[in-house]
């Protein structure tokens, strides 16, 4: 668990916001339904929930969200793309298309993954 976040167990006090929509923005975590309430964060697992607050709302301001709450997102998808661009001119002139297209394929998403895992610890860790 993220260190800004608070643990509030349903045995404790079963709540939901009036006014909290459900959302599929947002990592579930594990949980199974998720809900937005302004920058309200708000997660729902079996015997309780998680809630932190965002910078920004992603329902508002995606790409701001993204920027200020999500950064490993965005680092992964770079890193994804840049693999796939580097990739693509090594295997261009290979001549089996379907192994190119694999090579590009499996390449990118693990650079993609390290590059989104390796972020989300730094993150977790300076939190």
């Amino acid at each position: 668990m993220p260190k800004n976040e608070i643990e509030v167990p349903k045995e404790l006090r079963e709540f939901m916001l009036e006014k909290a929509e459900e959302t599929i923005l947002g990592q579930k975590n594990g949980a199974y339904k998720q809900y937005r309430y302004g920058n309200l964060h708000i997660r729902e697992y079996d015997n309780k929930f998680l809630l932190h607050s965002d910078k920004v709302d992603p329902r508002k301001d995606p790409i701001g969200h993204l920027v200020y709450d999500a950064p490993e997102i965005l680092i992964g998808l770079a890193f994804a793309i840049f693999t796939v661009s580097q990739t693509a001119k090594k295997l261009l002139n290979n001549k089996s298309k379907k192994s190119t297209f694999f090579s590009v394929l499996i390449s990118s998403m693990v650079s993609g993954y390290l590059g989104y895992i390796t972020t989300k610890k730094i993150k977790n860790y300076l939190e």
